[in-house]
Parts: structure tokens; C-alpha cells; sequence
């Protein structure tokens, strides 16, 4: 296959366009499809999960985020072939998205369907492996899954939609380990949701002209010029309500601490956030791969000190 026709099959946002490239057309489609060639989906999809693990107060739990991990990766592919299902027809009217195996037609939605049910698959053996309560809450976030595509045609905040959905690893963590301290547990998951809506918020700048033009809503849009100061507090807000989750639990100015360099850095994305420069705000984006690391550290401090 020519250069020119791989790089009109993979896309422009693909962490992995040598790797992605080397497949045949149709493993390469599925791949695309799931997401397998940008990694940062997952990864945000999995730290959540770690935070509520690593505050629970067990230790390491090696084996349990090995699975945890397994199954970011499956349901975050599982749920971006439904995202692509539903959303073909939009995707074809904006540019970073038309190249998208459905929606340029490469990728029927019956073979879609199809890879969708063998991921899920997948992320059922996970589930299988918590204890039952936990099972019940992964669960629970299927609802808010099959509703997360139609978002952004009802509310200029899609942005706190995904919150709810991509952090919710978080509460599975957390309940697969214990089933107390739930004004911890709040106060942290509304903190994901705020960093969330932040880093979305960020990721949404790129699509802001074709957004407008076919209709889609989003919080970049609606925040217009104070895009800035929007995504500055919401941060602002996820690490205050950090904060206050790690206080409840240990009401220790120490653990406080803990947040500074995970405040730094995100600090640092609103600062040098810039709309303007192509290339930025799919740079910020992704460097909340780090940030869902050191709020992982901070929760792993916090919670297993003197344990």
C-alpha cells in the first residue's frame, strides 16, 4: 500500500502511525477503531481506577490493577465503537474525524458491532474477577456508556457527561476493597469529574470551528474567550475537592502535601494552553497521562502511610 494511501486510513491524531501502518488494511481499521493506536483514552480511563485502589489503604494490589488496567483497555475500545456507531454520520462533516473507519465506510457497522461484542467479552472476564459489590457498580455505568454519544446534541456539557463515565473506574476501585468511608469516595470522584471536564474541555479546542458549523455542542464552545479560566476552575475545583477527600480521610496537613505536584502540573496545562496552535491542546491533552500519575501517587501516599 502507498504512503499516501496509509495516511489517508490512519488518522491525524494517532500516537502510533509507523506501528498502525505496518497492519493490513482491515486489522488496522479495527485497531483504529478501538483506539489501540492512541493510548492516553485508556490510561485516563485506568488512573481513576488506581486512585480508588491505591486510597483504599491495601497496598499495592498488583494483581487487581493488572485486571483493572486490562479492562480500561477493553471497555475504553468497546466504548469508542459505539461512539463511532452512533456518531458516523457526524463524523463525516468534521475533518479530524472523517478518515474514522465507519464513518469513512471502510468499516461496515455489522462488523463494528461484532468487534464491539468481542471487546466487551473481555471486559466481562474482568468483572468477573472483583468481589460482587464491585461487580454491581461497573455495572451501573452502563447506562450513562450508551448515553454518553447523544450528549453533545442536548447540552453544551458533554464534557461532565464523560466525567461521570471515565471516571467511574474510580468507584469500582474503591468498593472492590472496602465498602466505607463513601464521603471519601464522593469527594474524590467529583474531583475526577472536574479534572475531567478540564482536560475534555482542552481536547475540545480542536474541533471548536467544525463543531460549530455541523452543530455539535461542547464546553470549549460554550465558554467561548474564557476557555482559560474555565479549564483553570475546574481544575481548581478537582483539587480543592482532592483535598477534601484526603482530609476526611486523614486530617493530616501532610496529606495535603501530597497534591502539590499533581496542582503544579495542572497548572502548568492552563497556563501554556493555547488554542491558537494547532498542536497544543492535543499536547496538554494527552500530558494528563502524567497527571493521572501523580494524583495516582498522591492517593498511594496518602492512603498506605503507616500501613
Amino acid at each position: 500500500m502507498s504512503d499516501t494511501s496509509v495516511s489517508d486510513t490512519v488518522v491525524p491524531d494517532s500516537e502510533h502511525r509507523g506501528m498502525v501502518a505496518r497492519l493490513p488494511q482491515f486489522p488496522r481499521d479495527l485497531a483504529q477503531l478501538a483506539r489501540f493506536d492512541r493510548p492516553i483514552g485508556w490510561w485516563l480511563l485506568f488512573w481513576p481506577c488506581a486512585w480508588g485502589v491505591w486510597l483504599a489503604g491495601a497496598g499495592w494490589q498488583i494483581g487487581l490493577l493488572a485486571w483493572m488496567l486490562l479492562g480500561a483497555i477493553a471497555m475504553r475500545g468497546a466504548g469508542c465503537v459505539y461512539n463511532d456507531i452512533v456518531d458516523a454520520d457526524l463524523d463525516r462533516k468534521v475533518a479530524r474525524t472523517a478518515s474514522r473507519p465507519v464513518a469513512s465506510g471502510r468499516v461496515s457497522k455489522k462488523a463494528a458491532w461484532a468487534w464491539l461484542a468481542v471487546l466487551a467479552a473481555v471486559g466481562l472476564v474482568v468483572l468477573l474477577q472483583l468481589r460482587w459489590q464491585a461487580q454491581l457498580v461497573a455495572l451501573g455505568s452502563l447506562v450513562l456508556v450508551a448515553a454518553y454519544p447523544f450528549m453533545k446534541r442536548i447540552t453544551w456539557w458533554p464534557q461532565a457527561w464523560l466525567g461521570l463515565v471515565f471516571t467511574w473506574g474510580l468507584l469500582v476501585g474503591w468498593v472492590a476493597l472496602r465498602g466505607d468511608r463513601m464521603d471519601v469516595l464522593a469527594a474524590l470522584y467529583a474531583g475526577a469529574i472536574c479534572w475531567c471536564i478540564g482536560y475534555d474541555t482542552i481536547y475540545a479546542l480542536q474541533d471548536r470551528e467544525d463543531d460549530a458549523l455541523v452543530g455539535i455542542r461542547s464546553s470549549a464552545l460554550r465558554m467561548g474567550e474564557h476557555v482559560r479560566a474555565g479549564v483553570a476552575l475546574f481544575y481548581a475545583g478537582a483539587v480543592a475537592l482532592w483535598a477534601l477527600a484526603f482530609w476526611l480521610l486523614r486530617e493530616d496537613w501532610v496529606a495535603i502535601v501530597a497534591l502539590v505536584p499533581v496542582a503544579l502540573h495542572l497548572a502548568w496545562q492552563v497556563l501554556t494552553a493555547d488554542g491558537a496552535d494547532p498542536g497544543n491542546p492535543l499536547h496538554r491533552f494527552r500530558s494528563n497521562r502524567m497527571a493521572g500519575f501523580l494524583m495516582a501517587a498522591a492517593c498511594f501516599v496518602v492512603g498506605n502511610a503507616g500501613v
